[in-house]
């Protein structure tokens, strides 16, 4: 069982990394925020599903544990395969979906391409009680939650940033964002990587 990998980035493109660990190159699925993030050459940590099937082995793979664990509860749920799993993370945030199923919000799964009106409401019955929707949660200091933020924190901690060092420059950067770039990740992601710098990369992982 593969449950994670460290290594350089030897290709990001579409939904998919290619890893390099100890000369061995690594084809992995991943979100469109965690491969946008993920620049040809840096040193990532990739939490891992190996899902095995009888012709073939596919690696899935996310910046936190957290978007794992969620997936793996997904794929458990009747309908729901690893393609559609990924899709409901690359839609929305760990916490949305705890939050979606305490409240027992098929409407929110529905909106996922590939998940119907019957599988939608199966992940809610399914997971019920096995995901916990906190309260609140803060990114940085001053960042508000939501499924925005919180997929572009997971990325930028993917790539070996500190929570801190990339929850206050996210924090800065939906200061001064417009509407249109505080509700797009990519957009998001790309402004806040910019406002990190080449001159921080000393300070990842701190």
């Amino acid at each position: 069982m593969i449950s994670s990998l460290r290594g350089r980035v030897l290709q990001a493109s579409g939904s998919s990394l290619v890893v390099e660990v100890s000369g061995v190159g690594y084809l992995v699925n991943a979100t469109p925020a965690f491969v946008l993030a993920s620049r040809v050459g840096d040193e990532v940590l990739v939490h891992t599903s190996l899902v095995v099937r009888e012709d073939s082995l596919t690696l899935f793979g996310f910046a936190t544990r957290d978007e794992l664990e969620v997936f793996e509860l997904l794929i458990g749920v009747t309908g729901v395969g690893p393609k559609s799993a990924l899709g409901v993370l690359s839609a929305m945030a760990p916490t949305d979906v705890a939050r979606a199923v305490q409240e027992d919000d098929d409407a929110a799964f529905r909106r996922v391409s590939g998940i119907g009106p019957k599988t939608a409401k199966l992940i809610t019955v399914s997971l019920a009680g096995k995901l916990v929707a906190p309260a609140s949660s803060a990114v940085g200091a001053s960042v508000a939650t939501g499924g925005v933020a919180d997929d572009v924190l997971a990325a930028l901690t993917g790539l070996g940033w500190s929570e801190k060092l990339a929850g206050e420059a996210l924090a800065e950067t939906l200061e001064t964002a417009d509407d249109a770039a505080a509700t797009s990740v990519p957009v998001l992601l790309r402004l806040t990587l910019a406002r990190l710098g080449p001159a921080q990369q000393g300070a990842r992982a701190r």
